[in-house]
């Protein structure tokens, strides 16, 4: 046989590859990117409902409550001791918002006011069908009273 010179016929070609033997993973192309959706219209954001608002009040609320800093700064206050402008000043903010927060979720009960304490006995002694309506019918209801009546 003849001694053949150069190298083997489509050697150009063959040469690149190679055996690989890796992980066992295929290398992931970088250019693919990622999969999510984008949405091509923009939705309008939606009102929170009544619910919603209530239990983000509810949330608000045991949030300010379980306050360490706010806790620490009151049991100062009820020590006597006199806060800065500024600490004084986050205190009273969040009482305020505290308080708005009790009465939107009803949980503060109503304030009287001393001549309103009195009003609610007397017409609790009167009979429950009349409604009184003026200072001068609540006095003449309290001045027929009969007291011996509530002595036992």
């Amino acid at each position: 046989m003849k001694k053949r010179k150069g190298q083997k016929s489509g050697s150009r070609h063959s040469e690149g590859k190679e055996v690989k033997q890796g992980t066992g993973s295929a290398k992931l192309d970088p250019r693919l990117g990622s999969k999510k959706k984008i949405p091509l219209i923009v939705e309008p954001k939606k009102k929170p409902t009544k619910v919603e608002r209530r239990l983000s009040a509810e949330q608000e609320l045991e949030m300010l409550e379980n306050d360490a800093q706010l806790n620490v700064l009151l049991d100062r206050i009820e020590s006597g001791e006199n806060l800065g402008a500024g600490l004084q000043k986050y205190v009273d903010e969040k009482l305020d918002r505290i308080e708005k927060l009790m009465n939107q979720l009803g949980l503060m009960e109503p304030e009287y006011d001393e001549e309103e304490m009195f009003e609610e006995p007397v017409a609790a002694m009167s009979a429950p069908s009349k409604k009184a309506s003026s200072d001068d019918e609540l006095l003449s209801q309290f001045e027929d009273v009969d007291m011996d009546q509530f002595k036992g």
